[in-house]
């Protein structure tokens, strides 16, 4: 194991090498070179770099993006078609055909206008010639500053911290489902086929330390396209069998105003008139969860290539994903309610419906683990980032924080390595497997994230920085427009998030530690 360097990149200025110990504020910790920030270009010249610039560096001094339209397509698509896709039936089925349809395509309009909103604020100032900003923090210190930028940090980072979670409750109920569909085919349906979802967290934990060791974001690119594939694979399995449901029932079950009053539930309990109010709360969370990605649409974005300027492949890139997932969601959810009705399951692939043909379960579900082990490190890798831009910051003359090592890997080449990302990773995989255990309410842990996330990243943030962008004047129409919409969706996560703490209190009432099974 041979010492390299620290993992602080030298930096180049007028084609002087120069190393330094100390850490810039604004450059976050990756491990490629770095340049001093260059003047403030005109546009004809951002849009053709090569006029002042290095073909292998960007404006900023940066090894050049090599994102596209597709790479960037497919990092949406694998952080948006997530496990929410297969919770929307179950959501469907507590708002009832007028309103489920009409709310989800409610939140993919404001996740795409949103979206765009934060698209144009990549760059300060200007979209096209102005200071790029590497993070979702950096966006929110650019344009807003002060305590917003700490608040942003906050919310953002324990967002992706309860992503983290729910991703590892969903994985192990997947597997589990593999497992369960085995023994139920070879017992005829006789054998409930109860276990413990504990050892597939664990399994799923060691799989992420393995793949937490990945450097940052840049690098996941190929994670993410096969997530991307996987993603549509098991929605597919999952609309196809909802299709054939719905064709040997002989009909759409399912009602206007969603689950009844008096149902009984494949727990045994009856759904009372406080706890439909409870369930369609949390059916708004569900539904916000399944299109959260804004979170990382910065991180995103960062990684593409220019010209054209950033945030018109982005936003290509947004209106093609959110289009394709909405109809994916639309099928999936509606096919779904329409199969099963008020008893519709929680976690469409893995509920109580689909036994036969129990192979194309298999294959589904397996699907459904590779996606959630890329989309665990997608969602993962700015949380990584900013915790080791930080360490990098407070430490910058430790080896342990900073230096490399060249670990010679056959069929791979040399992998550097950083003890302080191994031990932080890992130790950080190993605290969310732990709570993934003692709380692994898969329903309840989507609304919570969705409703905790949903407004101050996607909606609040967003919009404030696109006023402080554009300068657009108080109490004019645009800005009262805009302040109605963040202020609806406010509304909208608070009942969202009622109903989900709401159902967590619920399952508590039976729950036993370390002592759960399906």
């Amino acid at each position: 194991m041979l010492p390299r360097s620290r993992t602080l990149p030298s930096r180049i200025h007028h084609g002087a090498v120069r190393y330094y110990n100390l850490v810039e504020e604004r450059h976050d910790v990756r491990h490629y070179l770095e340049v001093e920030v260059q003047p403030k270009v005109s546009e004809s010249e951002a849009i053709n770099p090569q006029s002042n610039y290095s073909k292998c560096f960007d404006d900023d001094g940066r090894l050049k993006r090599t994102g596209t339209f597709w790479t960037s397509t497919s990092h949406i698509i694998t952080a948006v078609i997530g496990s929410g896709v297969l919770s929307l039936a179950w959501a469907i089925a507590q708002l009832g055909w007028v309103a489920g349809p009409t709310v989800l395509a409610l939140f993919a309009i404001v996740n795409l206008y949103t979206s765009n909103l934060l698209a144009m604020c990549y760059r300060a100032g200007d979209p096209v010639t102005g200071q790029r900003n590497y993070t979702y923090m950096d966006a929110v210190k650019a344009n807003l500053g002060g305590r917003k930028v700490m608040l942003c940090g906050l919310v953002q980072y324990l967002n992706l911290f309860g992503v983290a979670i729910g991703y590892t409750i969903a994985s192990s109920v997947s597997m589990m489902a593999i497992k369960r569909s085995n023994c139920y085919h070879k017992s005829g349906g006789k054998d409930p086929c109860h276990m413990s979802s504990n050892g597939y967290m664990i399994t799923f934990g060691i799989i992420e330390v393995i793949f937490s060791q990945i450097k940052d974001f840049n690098e996941v690119w190929w994670l993410s396209i096969v997530a991307a594939i996987m993603s549509f694979t098991y929605s597919t399995v999952g609309l196809g069998l909802g299709i054939g449901k719905v064709a040997g029932n002989g009909g759409f079950k399912g009602s206007l105003l969603g689950i009844s009053i008096g149902t009984v539930t494949h727990s045994g309990t009856v759904v009372t008139s406080t706890e439909k109010m409870w369930r369609t709360m949390q059916a708004l969370g569900a539904i916000a969860f399944a299109y959260s990605y804004s979170l990382v649409l910065i991180e995103i974005q960062d990684t593409i290539r220019s010209p054209p300027a950033e945030h018109k492949t982005m936003k290509k890139a947004t209106v093609f994903s959110i289009t394709v997932t909405t109809v994916f969601y639309m099928l999936c959810g509606c096919f779904g309610y329409a199969a099963f009705g008020d008893l519709a399951p929680g976690n469409l692939l893995t509920g109580f419906g689909f036994y036969n043909p129990y192979w194309l379960l298999d294959i589904a579900n397996v699907a459904i683990v590779v996606h959630l082990v890329g989309a665990f490190q997608v969602f993962c890798q700015p949380l990584f980032a900013f915790v080791e831009k930080w360490s990098a910051q407070k430490w910058p003359k430790s080896d342990f924080v900073t230096a490399e090592y060249d670990i010679p890997i056959p069929f791979y080449g040399v992998y550097q390595l950083n003890l302080f990302r191994l031990i932080w990773r890992t130790l950080f995989v190993i605290l969310t497997t732990l709570i993934s255990i003692l709380l692994p309410f898969f329903n309840d842990v989507v609304g919570i994230l969705g409703a905790f996330g949903f407004w101050p990243l996607t909606v609040y943030f967003p919009v404030e920085m696109y006023i402080a962008q554009q300068k657009i004047e108080k109490w004019s129409s645009r800005w009262l427009g805009l302040q109605i919409l963040s202020m609806s969706c406010l509304v909208v996560s608070i009942v969202a998030a009622v109903g989900s703490f709401a159902g967590v209190v619920l399952d508590l009432k039976s729950y036993k530690p370390f002592k759960t099974t399906y």
